[in-house]
């Protein structure tokens, strides 16, 4: 990924102020292996290259972090309680999870069990959409980019399924969602991927 597409989407994100004071407290949470992360990083693309208000649309911020040594809920309720402190001026949901215990929860919400993810990089690679496996941070104030399929999905309004974990129903309801919000998205079939 070159520094002139890196520097094309901070200079796009810090278009929405949800995000600009997401990455800059951020740190603050000293949340290990920390990244925003998902729709959020690919709408606000989105919402630019429609000409819509940075962030139209969004459902949620995906702030995603990495904890092995403490998968309790307790431990990753601290850091939501946390989170609510801090970002209390900021008029969006922010979503705090850690990646090392979705394994816990995800047959019960979406009906099959996972292997427990090893990194908050494994996790990110796996989620729906390659426009979605997206995570930003700033780090000694440098920004950082991890996207393993590129940001090509993300500039070119392409969205084409992941289908390591997710399923065609889930695929499909999340791409039903997004057409209505953004017409001009072009939508990979899940069959044949």
């Amino acid at each position: 990924m070159g520094s002139d597409v890196t520097e094309k989407l901070e200079k796009i994100l810090t278009t929405n102020g949800n995000i600009r004071k997401i990455l800059e407290r951020a740190p603050e949470l000293r949340m290990p292996n920390c990244y925003l992360a998902a729709g959020c990083i690919s709408q606000t693309v989105w919402n630019t290259l429609h000409g819509f208000s940075s962030d139209f649309g969004i459902k949620d911020y995906d702030l995603v972090y990495y904890d092995p040594s403490d998968i309790s809920y307790e431990g990753e309720d601290s850091y939501i309680r946390e989170g609510k402190r801090l970002f209390a001026d900021v008029p969006a949901v922010i979503e705090i999870k850690n990646q090392a215990r979705v394994h816990l929860w995800f047959e019960q919400k979406f009906g099959f069990k996972i292997p427990p993810y090893q990194s908050v990089e494994d996790a990110i690679s796996s989620w729906s959409t390659t426009a979605t496996c997206v995570g930003v941070r700033r780090i000694n104030n440098k920004f950082e980019v991890f996207a393993p399929y590129g940001l090509d999905s993300v500039f070119e309004m392409t969205v084409k399924p992941v289908q390591s974990l997710f399923t065609q129903k889930m695929y499909e309801n999340k791409v039903n969602r997004w057409m209505n919000l953004w017409p001009k998205l072009k939508v990979m079939p899940w069959a044949g991927q």
